[in-house]
């Protein structure tokens, strides 16, 4: 088992550092602080960066810097790279983020290997599900909530459920808060109206983020949200010409900002008044933790991982019903400060106490006692 006190090397094997992988590798890495133990962090696709290799909170940081065409198949060369790696340190433990490179890490090293399941029906296919009970001896499983956790229980029904567990995203909470700017700069930044009572909402405009939902819920308030009410769309994708034109159909178009890929988004997150996050089983929502971060009270579809996190102190609606998302947003609109502030309370004590860097030290540690650490 793992042993605080006893120095040793940690494997960490991303597929790459695109999107939120970056941070998930940081959050993982932030598990061994002052433990003793030195974390290598490898990440299989993207190409050598220093500031990447500077936020990972790694000891070590190893470009592999595969093409994803060239780990199709049965990743041979990857396998071997990787053993090569693992050869040449002494690892306890390899900790691998989604399942290509879990697959891999159990192939290359003889190394106990926690799986991080970040996705909805990673064990649906037969092929992962033999996968999984060919490498269950020296296999664990975390999941990033307990929807996720569930839905991989219900694919491996014969696992233990002790094997199969929930650890929840997290932030650095100081640093997130320390780069976000004040409500007036974010505002400015984002060439936003001061005066105007804003709903925000940060996400690739794909159909899983039912941005759809987003637009007729916002139409059907607006009658009854304050005069100078605008929605803030942040993020690109494939549905950006098909949104656009459903803002224009619902007659909405001059009140709905799509304001494209926003480097470091969570900066400005001050300039809502509103986070509303939609999406169609999400599996976790780490948006939710940066809107949290700044204080803005937030909304969620109550599917996945985010009613999770939204519990206690957000509101909830059910997915695709865009009349009760209006009714959400017009019970914001007209929340008395009191009740804001003691909203922003509760959710700032939920970020310290189950979404911290600090908590998940605190879950992982009695979790990793059951690994049969090299």
């Amino acid at each position: 088992m793992l042993k605080g006190s006893a120095a040793g090397r940690v494997l960490q094997f991303c597929h790459g550092y695109d999107g939120p992988f970056l941070d998930c590798a940081r959050q993982y890495a932030a598990l061994f602080d002052g433990t003793g133990y030195q974390v290598t962090t490898v990440f299989l696709t993207g190409k050598k960066d220093q500031d990447v290799a500077e936020k990972c909170h790694s000891a070590e940081v190893i470009f592999m810097e595969y093409r994803s065409a060239a780990i199709r198949g049965l990743k041979l060369k990857a396998i071997r790279d990787l053993r090569r790696i693992a050869s040449e340190r002494d690892f306890s433990l390899c900790i691998a983020h989604r399942s290509k490179p879990t697959y891999i890490a159990c192939l290359a090293t003889g190394l106990p290997v926690i799986g991080i399941h970040h996705a909805f029906g990673d064990f649906e296919r037969f092929g992962r599900k033999l996968f999984a009970r060919l490498f269950r001896q020296r296999l664990h499983l975390l999941a990033v909530s307990n929807a996720v956790r569930d839905d991989i229980r219900r694919c491996l029904p014969d696992w233990p459920e002790e094997r199969i567990q929930t650890l929840y995203n997290r932030i650095d909470i100081e640093t997130v808060r320390s780069a976000q700017v004040t409500r007036t700069e974010a505002r400015l930044a984002l060439h936003l109206p001061a005066d105007a009572w804003i709903v925000g909402n940060v996400g690739r405009l794909h159909p899983d983020k039912d941005q759809t939902t987003l637009l007729k819920g916002f139409a059907l308030a607006l009658p009854d949200l304050p005069e100078h009410s605008l929605l803030v769309i942040i993020g690109d994708g494939r549905l950006a010409e098909s949104l656009k034109r459903l803002a224009n159909t619902l007659q909405i178009a001059d009140k709905v900002l799509f304001l494209g890929q926003v480097p470091s988004a969570r900066d400005f997150f001050k300039a809502f008044d509103l986070f509303a996050l939609t999406s169609d089983h999400e599996p976790f929502g780490m948006v939710l933790l940066e809107a949290m971060a700044a204080g803005v009270p937030v909304v969620c579809s109550d599917c996945g991982g985010g009613p999770e996190v939204v519990s206690g102190h957000g509101q909830l609606f059910t997915l695709g019903d865009a009349e009760a998302l209006a009714q959400c947003l017009v019970t914001a609109s007209v929340a008395e400060p009191a009740v804001v502030a003691r909203q922003r309370q509760i959710a700032a004590e939920i970020l310290h106490q189950q979404f911290s860097d600090a908590a998940a030290r605190k879950r992982f540690w009695p979790l990793s006692m059951a690994l049969p650490v090299k």
